[in-house]
């Protein structure tokens, strides 16, 4: 069966990104159709943000536990790694999207499962189920929002070993008894952290010379820290140069590049995303196949009038909360054009410009401790040409940390611009840290002065003290 349809807007990809501009330019009053090959929610729901924070929970729960006195002797015994999975299982909606197919049906859009591709400038051609083929052409937009995959590196052996990725990591339904993760950015510490506590022998092997490289150095040394005193062998300085496991089952062989030898009964690869746009008929539009796609601020591709890309593949900022951001500044961009209407791109705080992107884009890291940063780091700001100067207080300074958990351990740093004396980024890490971040965030968003934050008084006794430490520390 051929169907052919017109709507004023076609979105590939139903994650979070894609849901959001379709429920966007629906309230826009703009008629959209949705296309997805796997599960209606993506991979945010099913491979990543969810499961993964549903592993990590109880992870996080007990280590806070044990940290007070009263509680530490109720919670000495293993996790339920069972109890866990099954805990997991149910936030990941069991793989099935009812719940999600039928909340896009209820904003109006029309859903099309299927594999789609772009043929020709506002043309998606969609291969559905049993044979269905269905022509779509756009009015005013195409918005790819497929988002990105792991990537594998290019090791002998690896093709046929059967290696975790991300999805494998967050949906596997027994503890392996000795787990390898190469890689030692966001996926590789958090999985890490799960799975040890689940009761497998983690190994992490680290190309660099710290944990978390793209965040503050200090940060991947208190997780380093953390992690070893949990158990894990974590080595640094570490390259994988081949993989060994005969017929995809068994114990798997990591060979090192010193010649060295680990083995595992699983190994999971957490290094680095790639954009999934190999497939999708970008060359029928003079784009590249599988390359992340240039924007502008209103999240339209370079050079085109009608494409957009929003989320992961425009490598803005690979992070849900931030594809959600995307998705509704460009879907009141496409409202805004098909109206006629000129958009508030000249504004960098419009409506229809995602400058939080390059500016203020928080990110929680889910390990013990948390990780929180939003903004620049000390590095990045300094290379961006800004005079500025690094703030750092330990969080033991605060009576909140102290009474959070014996032992506490953490640290927190704001950046200053000191020409205009605003925040050009903040950081913690520690227990609990993940829920300061939103006070970070509208401070450096909103380019509160320095002056207006010393009469934002944190509560006592609470670990969000430590902002008054910090501009104490700042102002003398």
């Amino acid at each position: 069966m051929t169907e052919a349809v017109e709507y004023d807007v076609v979105v590939l990809g139903a994650g979070p990104t894609g849901e959001n501009v379709a429920d966007r330019v629906r309230a826009g009053g703009l008629s959209v159709a949705v296309v997805e090959s796997e599960l209606v929610g993506g991979e945010c729901s099913y491979w990543a943000c969810m499961p993964s924070k549903a592993l990590l929970r109880p992870v996080i729960t007990r280590a806070d536990a044990r940290r007070v006195p009263g509680v530490r002797q109720a919670v000495q015994g293993p996790l339920d790694a069972e109890a866990v999975l099954a805990h997991r299982d149910a936030y990941a909606s069991h793989w099935k999207d009812d719940g999600q197919v039928a909340w896009l049906d209820s904003t109006g859009a029309r859903f099309y499962r299927g594999r789609g591709k772009l043929h020709g400038p506002r043309t998606v051609v969609v291969e559905g189920p049993e044979g269905e083929h269905h022509v779509l052409t756009a009015r005013h937009a195409v918005a790819v929002c497929t988002g990105s995959r792991a990537l594998l590196p290019d090791l002998p052996g690896l093709s046929g070993a059967k290696a975790w990725t991300s999805r494998e990591a967050t949906s596997a339904h027994a503890v392996p008894g000795r787990l390898a993760v190469v890689g030692g950015g966001v996926v590789g510490v958090e999985m890490a952290t799960a799975w040890q506590a689940l009761g497998s022998r983690v190994t992490l092997l680290v190309r660099g010379d710290g944990l978390l490289p793209r965040m503050e150095p200090f940060v991947g040394e208190h997780v380093a820290d953390a992690l070893v005193e949990a158990g894990v062998d974590v080595r640094l300085n570490t390259d994988v140069s081949a993989v060994v496991r005969d017929g995809g089952t068994g114990p798997v062989t990591l060979v090192l590049g010193n010649g060295d030898r680990v083995e595992a009964d699983e190994v999971l690869f957490a290094t680095g995303r790639a954009p999934r746009t190999d497939d999708i008929g970008l060359d029928t539009v003079g784009l590249e196949p599988g390359r992340w796609l240039p924007v502008d601020d209103s999240c339209r591709v370079e050079g085109s009038e009608w494409l957009y890309a929003v989320g992961d593949v425009n490598h803005r900022a690979l992070l849900t909360h931030q594809g959600k951001y995307q998705a509704r500044i460009a879907g009141a961009a496409i409202v805004a054009r098909s109206q006629g209407v000129p958009l508030l791109e000249t504004d960098r705080w419009g409506a229809h410009a995602a400058t939080a992107d390059t500016v203020g884009a928080p990110q929680v890291v889910f390990t013990d401790p948390e990780v929180g940063a939003v903004g620049l780091s000390l590095a990045e700001a300094e290379a961006a040409g800004h005079r500025v100067r690094a703030v750092d207080q330990d969080l033991t300074s605060v009576a909140g940390a102290g009474l959070y958990a014996d032992g506490y351990r953490g640290r927190a740093r704001m950046v200053v611009d000191l020409d205009r004396e605003v925040l050009l980024g903040v950081t913690f890490v520690g227990p609990g840290v993940g829920e300061l971040l939103h006070s970070a965030t509208i401070a450096v968003v909103g380019e509160v002065p320095i002056e207006r934050l010393w009469h934002a008084v944190p509560s006592y006794p609470t670990i969000s003290e430590i902002w008054l430490r910090l501009l104490e520390a700042f102002r003398g």
